[in-house]
């Protein structure tokens, strides 16, 4: 590579990560009490395969500056690093090492902690730090990542090109929002912001119509758990809204079963 070809390359390294960088006051860099296990292949955890979660958790990971512990194949012991930022259009993103680390070549673990869940994938790459700044490592999307269950019960992310929806009324006010995930307990729900009036913790909803793929319908009443706001990859500004089942009743719940006997069968 010539020394302007390398002159340019730095440049365009630097206003990427400028532009992609959002928060400049981040955490400083990690430190050896941060290191984070990886998940036991025993444990109870759910796939996200959708580009779109993929990318908004790495996205928060590097808001935040939190940890990132890297296994290379065959060693037990992390290697440290943070993620400098997200592309906001590409499924790529900058990895941040440890002052003095070094990713050997081959497959590694990330491991990392996502809102009290643990968060993990593997990748595999000739890693080739950026010229010029050897902690700066580009990476790409994976096709996978697992999320360490803190339900009670499984949920499993709602297939792609599928209807899987909820409809309900809320002080006169027609409502229909996305459902990215379902379990025994509860769904996820998703919206842009703006559409998410009067939805928060502790709202009870009443006769929501939960459309839970073809010919599958259940009617069934919802308390809002959890409610936070996150920057998609795909969509922009979304808000998360978790609810749990209010008294299923007992056909409804068998309803809920079989789809998600159903979702776990195509997954095989």
């Amino acid at each position: 590579m010539s020394n302007l070809s390398v002159a340019s390359h730095q440049a365009a390294l630097l206003d990427a990560t400028a532009a992609c960088q959002p928060n400049p006051h981040r955490k400083g860099p990690p430190r050896p009490a941060d290191a984070l296990e990886r998940i036991a292949i025993t444990a109870p955890s759910h796939e996200i395969t959708d580009i779109d979660q993929i990318g908004d958790s790495l996205q928060m990971l590097a808001e935040r500056g939190d940890a990132v512990s890297i296994y290379p194949a065959g060693d037990s012991t992390p290697i440290l690093a943070r993620i400098l930022w997200v592309h906001p259009e590409e499924p790529r993103f900058m990895l941040e090492l440890n002052e003095g680390a070094v990713l050997p070549l081959g497959r590694c673990t990330f491991v990392a902690m996502l809102q009290s869940a643990r968060f993990q994938f593997d990748l595999s790459a000739d890693w080739q730090a950026e010229p010029g700044h050897p902690t700066y490592v580009p990476a790409v999307f994976p096709e996978r990542a697992v999320v360490l269950n803190r339900r009670s019960t499984i949920r499993l992310e709602t297939p792609l090109a599928s209807t899987f929806n909820a409809s309900f009324v809320l002080f006169g006010n027609p409502y229909e929002l996305q459902l990215y995930d379902v379990s025994a307990g509860g769904v996820g729900m998703r919206c842009a912001p703006r559409d998410a009036a009067g939805l928060h913790i502790g709202r009870k909803l009443q006769r929501v119509r939960l459309e839970l793929g073809v010919d599958t319908v259940v009617i069934c009443d919802l308390e809002i758990r959890l409610a936070r706001r996150f920057r998609s990859f795909l969509l922009g500004e979304q808000l998360q809204i978790g609810c749990q089942f209010v008294n299923l009743s007992p056909q409804m719940q068998q309803e809920v079963e079989r789809v998600l006997a159903r979702m776990s069968a195509s997954r095989r």
